[in-house]
């Protein structure tokens, strides 16, 4: 019973670094000047099944890595700052509904997963009912 919630509680948190990795994406869509240089990059979480690199789990799922996508737009607009002599300004290329359906799915895992925790405690629960 404790490795079905083991493997919802990785679950929660790899949903949950996904769910702050859209919000970090939303929060930087108009981000053209970022710390490495250049415009932001769009971040992407891959999960993996298995271990996370300790010995405690063999199942559920773990963030492999966060990869950034160096995709951009240019949008044309002569009077920004960091316009070329074109006028265009190359922008972070993160497109807001995709992100925003990525966060929804990432929430309704969530959802499923503590749904998951609760009826493996409740099935514990009377499985300890029965016995005693």
């Amino acid at each position: 019973m404790f490795n079905a919630i083991d493997i919802s509680t990785s679950g929660l948190v790899a949903q949950r670094v996904r769910m702050n990795t859209c919000a970090m994406n939303l929060a930087n869509i108009d981000t053209v000047d970022s710390p490495d240089g250049g415009p932001y990059q769009r971040r992407s979480v891959i999960f993996q099944c298995g271990r996370d690199g300790s010995d405690r789990s063999d199942q559920g799922v773990h963030v492999s890595r966060i990869i950034k996508e160096p995709v951009y737009r240019m949008e044309h607009n002569p009077s920004h700052p960091y316009a070329d002599k074109d006028g265009y300004v190359k922008m972070p290329g993160i497109d807001q509904m995709t992100e925003m359906v990525n966060a929804i799915e990432a929430h309704r895992a969530y959802e499923a997963n503590i749904t998951a925790v609760e009826v493996t405690k409740a099935m514990l629960n009377s499985t300890l009912r029965l016995l005693a």
